[in-house]
């Protein structure tokens, strides 16, 4: 499993019953995890005296119920990085911190690169990945349907220091961006993708990542430069196993470029019991 061990500003309390007990920052929230199916040992004050705990509701979706005055939003640090946080009403708080562990991967992959990295990061979101490129040097395109989600990022480069850098925010659909570069022979040397489990494209293409995955995957190829760095895959649909991930891109960046495959679980250490939560999968390749 790839670990995100080196939080100072975030840190899983407890788990349990369905549930995780977490601080951010100085903000401790109760959020459901699909994965904890284990019973909660001990319900102490700390799990019912939190700011913020997240009811799913039996009929789809759910509400915060904010027990305590929080800021609309606040942020934290990972190393020099800096991400705004903020409660959304599907859970999420706009970073998923398990995701260090890549960050720390792919910042050492573009300071050791010895040459200028041009970096493509599809279904982007709020940059986490894009901020921690952008910080090692790399000049970035970052590429989300989101226009909220966009601009959250944006404002999370500028909040580490670097609205400065060679970063392009475009908001767009992932595929039909991937299409046009092909036809302006724009190419990367690095690309990361974080896909969705379910989706509709712009035209009501119906995207499903069992179908859609290994096609777009293909497809990102025709953009790659002749020399790339690594290619990054992450996935939190249930039931694909990180081996999966890693035919695909041996199937396709191996059988090309050679290089390095690795795939796992990505997770976070539980401080009360010393176990590690798994939060989803990854698979990456490596020149």
């Amino acid at each position: 499993m790839y670990m995100a061990r080196d939080w100072k500003d975030y840190e899983i309390i407890d788990t349990g019953g369905g549930e995780k007990l977490e601080r951010w920052g100085d903000i401790i929230l109760r959020r459901p995890d699909p994965q904890i199916i284990w019973p909660l040992a001990n319900e102490t004050a700390q799990w019912r005296n939190v700011h913020g705990h997240y009811h799913r509701s039996s009929s789809g979706g759910g509400q915060w119920e904010m027990k305590k005055s929080i800021p609309d939003s606040w942020s934290i640090s990972y190393g020099k990085l800096k991400f705004h946080l903020r409660p959304t009403n599907f859970k999420h708080t706009g970073l998923f911190p398990e995701q260090a562990a890549n960050w720390s991967w792919m910042m050492d992959k573009i300071a050791g690169a010895g040459r200028k990295i041009q970096v493509l990061n599809l279904f982007a979101y709020t940059g986490g990945a894009t901020v921690a490129a952008a910080s090692a040097g790399a000049s970035v395109v970052h590429v989300d349907a989101a226009k909220g989600m966009v601009q959250w990022a944006k404002e999370n480069l500028q909040l580490s220091g670097l609205g400065e850098r060679p970063v392009r925010f475009i908001t767009d659909d992932v595929f039909k961006f991937v299409q046009r570069e092909q036809r302006r022979g724009n190419k990367y040397d690095a690309i990361i993708m974080d896909p969705p489990s379910y989706g509709r494209g712009p035209g009501g293409e119906m995207w499903k990542l069992e179908q859609s995955l290994y096609p777009f995957l293909e497809s990102c190829l025709s953009i790659l430069s002749d020399n790339p760095l690594f290619l990054l895959i992450n996935s939190y649909t249930t039931g694909i196993s990180p081996t999966v991930l890693e035919n695909m891109l041996s199937m396709t960046m191996k059988s090309r470029y050679g290089g390095k495959l690795s795939a796992g679980e990505i997770g976070l250490p539980i401080t009360s019991s010393g176990l590690n939560l798994p939060c989803g999968i990854l698979a990456r390749w490596e020149s």
